[in-house]
């Protein structure tokens, strides 16, 4: 149960690079349209569950976190135009869209599915009513692990706001209630830090995001 009502995940949509300075920490240039990934439904977890990092993980460190405002498609969209994309979020959420980044850029082809998809690699807050959030794209979101900031970011610098994503995700494709879009992380991940720093087992991930909520997860190896 969410303040929004309980809900069924049909499908969760990634949005890569889609903050300057992580686009240029990760060694990337910006972006000229969305870049979009898809994760397996099945890795939401809701807060308090841990994220498990899998035998297939084990034999180098690569888990890493991504704080990440979500919003979540409440009513059958396609091709909406950006004025009218608020009729049909159903509220947002805080999540962390975990990534294993040896599987996210070489065990997979090169594409993020697989990396990012992961039993249990999705970790989402309650669902906060959109009227109660109001204006997404002007919102403060933290990363701590184990207590100390990691990502400390505004929504306001995302390079595509939340009606650019959902119109371009609807066009000529129905979102149906229930799917989850991740909107993309702020520059403060681990893998581009001197040294990296990954999730280990016993660690403890908080993504807080103002008038939205936090998402707090431990995390285990398997």
């Amino acid at each position: 149960m969410t303040p929004a009502g309980p809900l069924l995940i049909r499908c969760v949509f990634g949005i890569g690079q889609n903050y300057a300075r992580h686009a240029k920490e990760m060694g990337g240039t910006l972006p000229e349209r969305p870049v979009v990934f898809t994760k397996n439904p099945f890795c939401v977890i809701p807060s308090g569950e841990a994220i498990v990092i899998p035998a297939i993980c084990h034999d180098r460190e690569q888990v890493d976190y991504e704080g990440e405002l979500a919003i979540v498609i409440g009513a059958l969209a396609r091709d909406i135009p950006k004025e009218c994309v608020s009729d049909v979020i159903l509220g947002y959420a805080a999540a962390n869209d975990v990534s294993a980044r040896w599987w996210q850029k070489t065990g997979a082809g090169g594409q993020f599915a697989r990396g990012k998809g992961f039993d249990t690699f999705c970790p989402l807050s309650p669902i906060m009513p959109a009227a109660a959030v109001g204006n997404p794209n002007a919102l403060r979101l933290t990363t701590k692990l184990n207590g100390q900031i990691m990502q400390d970011s505004s929504t306001g610098d995302m390079i595509f706001d939340v009606p650019t994503l959902v119109s371009e995700l609807s066009r000529a494709t129905t979102l149906l209630p229930g799917t989850l879009i991740l909107t993309g992380t702020p520059s403060g991940v681990g893998t581009a830090r001197t040294p990296p720093v990954y999730l280990k087992d016993g660690d403890t991930v908080e993504i807080e995001i103002e008038r939205v909520g936090k998402v707090t997860s431990p995390v285990r190896k398997a």
